[in-house]
């Protein structure tokens, strides 16, 4: 291989690399916007957390595990 197909490879391997970042960037943005659309998760009350971070601040979701044990 020259060094001029060499180059191209890694040219095409980086915009290949870019497009498939931009994707996968985009699904999870769109994923994060749909999840709190759905009501599932509300992503506002993480964005106080760090103006409310004090150990006695009240606890922004319980953790599945615990909910269970809570109920047996």
């Amino acid at each position: 291989m020259s060094s001029v197909e060499i180059e191209q490879l890694r040219i095409y391997g980086y915009i290949l690399g870019t497009g498939i970042l931009i994707v996968v960037l985009y699904s999870y943005i769109i994923y994060l916007y749909r999840s709190e659309k759905k009501g599932e998760r509300d992503y506002e009350k993480y964005g106080s957390l760090a103006l409310d971070d004090e150990l006695d601040s009240k606890i922004l979701e319980e953790h599945p595990k615990n909910d269970k044990s809570k109920k047996e």
